[in-house]
């Protein structure tokens, strides 16, 4: 993949009429691309890309769709939709208004490609000189850092996700070698719809009252299913099956998957158990 450097496009005149109508103010989008445009270049990158190939999508405008991602707390796939439905996004961007956006995958490997190549940081820097020039920072004096109440929010974020992760492990191993048995002891709908996508961080609720509450339904989950699984009248699994249900299973038509409801951008804040569906016993202490 290769490497043209033209920048942020010129801003369509259709684009900008249609966008400032309803923005009379300006949005987020629109005040980074009417006052931080100069941030983002194509140049800082190429040692990123080869000097053959197809030419691949612009640094700048895939930095500038980074920055509103993070700013806008979206997915991938939630980000690729923005640019394509969002007004505001497209004058950022310089896009038509027929523009039909890029793939969702492509945010991905831009950012490996520049992991790889140690230029993460070039758009931040960037914006400091920027920062700087402009006379809103000051070189020198101590500066105050939140990164100790950073490093507690993505341990608790990592701990709540590894939680998650485990119950719908231990399930689709169950899934696999008792189906008939978990079929009994579970609503299945309602655990699928709960365990059936991946348990990831770009998903967890943000308030901490939700935040809560989903970290006692994974514990009441997990304790529940332990309690079930190694009861008297459980039927004999073998161990090792329990590991490799992923593997065993095949494509995913399995108990949970097969039972799957859609989730709407990945909702876990929806969480919790659905009302009129009773599901295991409560374990003790863990009544939500």
């Amino acid at each position: 993949m290769s490497l043209q450097p033209k920048g942020l496009p010129k801003i369509p005149e259709q684009t900008a009429g249609v966008a400032r109508a309803p923005f009379p103010k300006g949005s987020l989008a629109i005040r980074v691309r009417d006052h931080l445009a100069e941030i983002f270049a194509d140049e800082p990158f190429a040692d990123a890309f080869g000097a053959r190939g197809a030419p691949g999508l612009s640094p700048a405008v895939l930095s500038l769709v980074t920055v509103l991602q993070f700013a806008e707390d979206l997915t991938d796939r939630q980000t690729a939709a923005m640019a394509v439905r969002a007004i505001d996004w497209k004058y950022a961007i310089g896009a038509e208004l027929t523009g039909t956006g890029f793939d969702a995958s492509v945010l991905s490997r831009y950012r490996a490609r520049l992991a790889d190549q140690g230029l993460e940081r070039v758009v931040f820097d960037r914006l400091l000189e920027h920062c700087k020039d402009a006379g809103l920072v000051g070189a020198g004096g101590k500066q105050r850092t939140d990164s100790t109440h950073v490093n507690s929010a993505v341990r608790e974020l990592d701990r709540l996700e590894l939680a998650g992760e485990g119950v719908r492990a231990a399930l689709e191993a169950l899934a696999v070698a008792a189906p008939a048995w978990l079929a009994e002891h579970i609503d299945v709908a309602e655990f699928a719809h709960r365990y059936g996508p991946r348990v990831n961080g770009w998903t967890m609720p943000s308030s901490k009252a939700k935040h809560d509450r989903l970290t006692l339904v994974f514990g009441q989950d997990g304790y529940t299913l332990c309690r079930a699984a190694w009861a008297t009248d459980a039927p004999p699994m073998d161990p090792s099956n329990r590991g490799h249900a992923d593997h065993k299973a095949g494509p995913r038509g399995d108990l949970l998957h097969a039972h799957r409801r859609p989730v709407a951008g990945g909702d876990l804040q929806a969480e919790g158990r659905r009302r009129g569906h009773p599901a295991w016993p409560t374990a003790p202490g863990l009544a939500v």
